[in-house]
Parts: C-alpha cells; sequence; structure tokens
C-alpha cells in the first residue's frame, strides 16, 4: 500500500528529502509542513509548525497520514515520537527517534557521558553550570589551548566555539553565562580539548537494531574561504569523501556505529531513524565529535542525490524492522553541494532581495532554503538562501558543475564560497 507522507520542515535539507520521496512509486501523496516554494513543486505545503504537536496530529488524522518524517531536530528532541505513541497513533510510521534518543543531540552533556560510558572515542571533556562557573574558569587556566566550548543544548549549529587562548575561552564562558547568547542552551557548557585532525560527517539510517551506511560527507562550516571566519550552519558539502576507504570505515563501524546502538539498546532507548555521526580522523583513528538525531543540512543535499534506493522503501522497512533485508546503493559520482547565502550571514541576513535565473539552471539540483513568494516573485527570505548541489565524475568537474549553476542565479548580496572541497584538490 501506498503511504501518505507528512514531512515536517521548510529548508533545503527538506527539500531534498521532498524531491527523493515524491520520486518513489510507493508515495501516494506528500505534504509539507511548513515547507518552502522549492518543496511546493514535490507536493502540498501546508501552514503547520512542526512544534506544534496538537496542530500536527490533527492533520494528520484528517489526512489519513500513515507516514512522518522529522526533518529538523527541535520536534524530535521536544518528543514528537513519544507524542505519537501516546495519542493512540503508533500506526502512524515516524522516521525519527524518541526524545530520549534525541538527547544525543539535545544535550552535548548527555551525548559525552553516553560516549565515556560506552568506551567511544571522544575528546577529554568537563562540563559546568552557572553554579560552577568559578570553577570553568579554573579548569580553562589549567588546560592546554586550544580549548572547545559547548553549549549543552540546541543552538542552531552555532553554539561550538574554539578558542585559541584561555582569555578567550574565558571571555567565551562569559557569553554563555552572563550575557545569554545562546539562550537557555547555554545554561550548562561542555569544555572539551581540541583534537588536531580532519573531519567527516557518516550516517546511517537505522532500526534500532540493524542499520544501514548512506554516503560519507564532509561539510564547511566557516564562513570564509578557506576555513576562516565565523561559524555558519554550513556553507558546503561534498561526497564521497576521498580519505574514508575501506578500512578506515570499518574503524567507524567496529568502534563507533555498533557501540552506539549496543549502547541505546542496554539503556532500552526508542531510536528509529537517522543518527548523524560528526567525526574527526586522529592519526588514522576515528573520534566522535558530535551526535545529530536527524541528517545534517547541507549534508543532505549532496548524500541524497547519490542514493539510488526508493527512499520510502528504505523508510518502512526501518519502522518494520526489516532493515536487515535492503543494502544501500549508491552512484559512483562525486557530489559539491554549495549554499548561497545572503549579505549578512551568519549575523543578520538581508531579505527581500529578487531571486532571477533559476530557470537558466541545467546539469545542477537548486534547492531552496531561505526563500518565499511575494506577488508570484521568488524573493530571499533567511540566511541560507539556495543550496546547489552538482554530480560529476570526479570532484573537480562535481564543483565546476555546481560553480556554473552558482553563476547563473542573481540576488542582491548574494554570497558563497569558491572553494568547497578545497583540501582535495
Amino acid at each position: 500500500m501506498a503511504e501518505r507522507i507528512l514531512l515536517l520542515g521548510k529548508g533545503g535539507r527538506e527539500h531534498a528529502f521532498a524531491r527523493k520521496l515524491s520520486e518513489s512509486s510507493l508515495c501516494e501523496h506528500l505534504y509539507i509542513a511548513p515547507g518552502n516554494p522549492g518543496t511546493a513543486w514535490c507536493g502540498t505545503n501546508v501552514a503547520l509548525d512542526p512544534n506544534h504537536f496538537d496542530d500536527i496530529a490533527a492533520f494528520v488524522i484528517q489526512h489519513q497520514i500513515t507516514m512522518l518524517v522529522v526533518g529538523p531536530e527541535e520536534p524530535l528532541v521536544l518528543g514528537i515520537w513519544d507524542y505519537f505513541q501516546q495519542r493512540h497513533l503508533s500506526h502512524v510510521r515516524v522516521i525519527g527517534p524518541s526524545a530520549n534518543g534525541a538527547q544525543l543531540e539535545g544535550s552535548k552533556d548527555f551525548a559525552k557521558q553516553f560516549l565515556i560510558r560506552n568506551h567511544i572515542p571522544t575528546a577529554d571533556y568537563r562540563t559546568f553550570t552557572r553554579d560552577t562557573k568559578k570553577e570553568a574558569v579554573a579548569f580553562i587556566r589549567s588546560f592546554t589551548t586550544p580549548v572547545v566550548l559547548k553549549a549543552d543544548g540546541l543552538a542552531a549549529g552555532k553554539g561550538v566555539i574554539i578558542c585559541t587562548d584561555k582569555q578567550e575561552a574565558i571571555n567565551t564562558l562569559d557569553d554563555f553565562f552572563d550575557s545569554g547568547k545562546f539562550g537557555t542552551a547555554g545554561n550548562k557548557v561542555v569544555i572539551e580539548s581540541f583534537l588536531r585532525g580532519i573531519e567527516l560527517s557518516v550516517f546511517i539510517l537505522t532500526d534500532g537494531k540493524d542499520y544501514l551506511i548512506l554516503p560519507t560527507a564532509k561539510d564547511y562550516k566557516r564562513i570564509g574561504e578557506g576555513d576562516t571566519g565565523l561559524n555558519t550552519g554550513g556553507m558546503g558539502a561534498i561526497s564521497p569523501v576521498p580519505f574514508a576507504d575501506d578500512a578506515f570505515m570499518k574503524k567507524i563501524e567496529d568502534r563507533v556505529i555498533k557501540p552506539t546502538l549496543r549502547g541505546l539498546n542496554e539503556q532500552q532507548i526508542a531510536y528509529t531513524g537517522f543518527i548523524y555521526f560528526g567525526l574527526i580522523k586522529v592519526d588514522d583513528n576515528p573520534f566522535v565529535i558530535e551526535y545529530n538525531c536527524r541528517l545534517g543540512d547541507p549534508e543532505t543535499e549532496v548524500v541524497l542525490p547519490r542514493i539510488e534506493n526508493d527512499l520510502v522503501q528504505l523508510f518502512i522497512a526501518a519502522t518494520d524492522n526489516t532493515l536487515h533485508e535492503h543494502t544501500i546503493t549508491q552512484n559512483k559520482l562525486h557530489g559539491v553541494t554549495i549554499v548561497v547565502a545572503a549579505s549578512g550571514y551568519p549575523g543578520t541576513p538581508e531579505k527581500g532581495k529578487f531571486i532571477s535565473g533559476m530557470d537558466q539552471v541545467h546539469d545542477a539540483i537548486v534547492f531552496q532554503s531561505g526563500t518565499t513568494l511575494a506577488d508570484q516573485l521568488l524573493i530571499s527570505n533567511g540566511g541560507r538562501v539556495l543550496t546547489i548541489t552538482a554530480l560529476g565524475q570526479d570532484l573537480s568537474d562535481a564543483r565546476s558543475k555546481a560553480l556554473q549553476a552558482v553563476d547563473t542565479i542573481s540576488f542582491e548580496g548574494k554570497y558563497f564560497r569558491r572553494d568547497i572541497g578545497y583540501e582535495f584538490f
């Protein structure tokens, strides 16, 4: 039986999901809440807030939704899976973990404790609160720099600060505890050692027991070329990661993925959906920097186009506990994703700029994120406005195609990085 699907979210990640889900013969109808002008080409946008669970449930009942795909992290951390279990909607296939499982992303302290308890390689750390700020300052003074400070809670991908000297770290601590720069997310702070290496992202789809590894990716967080400047939600990504060969991936499976699932089972944490492993390769060994309880953005936009499987079929398998019967089929192409941002990002972005040239893009996929319609015209409406993905025979080919597409699109103040994947050229 075909699925009636409700996808939660409105960004480039959700546009990538919507495109992939709508291609499935198992998708009877796709709704996106709230979606964006791009997702409207893949299904029906509905004006629902992903965090308003009563409204979501009413829509699910009214429109006979059989599958709920949760794009962003916040509804998962707030417990939408648990809500559906408690409201006699357990027949709906929910792609996303329980609130307990989502704590892997919702609390950096929870994640670090989980990693240590399950003997998964990660940086040394301690956690502090406002009440233990003096101890935190003393800890920083005794620490070797650089030092990493992380807001415990959700901070839209911007709650991690790498400090190169001790005074900068102490000043950053003030930002967390005194100025309220990160809101309640900064009420508790994880301070950890800085790991030197090269990062990558690994994703699995799991039913809590079995798992499938998706194509690897590497994202680029800094606003400036050569990974300089402020952290952002992500300025681009590549897939696959050149150094993630079979031997290294086996280490990740044995030392990270399997112990993670074993730990979730031992704690009886319900988990159906994606786990994102933010990893760093240190001396040819994988260390976990962070977990996410969903796919990342912009990594989703480069990973999903490389998967040849029917995504709806995989989601059905994950909720039916038949994931072990499937394998991921990925194409042999290389992908490069470039984020096109608004002037002012990652600070206060300029909005309301008319976007043109998208209809002239060929040989690339344009995913919309920070966009809206005004008088039937597409205008910018966020920090990260568009995400462009191109596939090629190698990284150079893919990046050339992506850059050509980006250059074809125009809006006032557009900003992007031309050097995505620069280490591998």
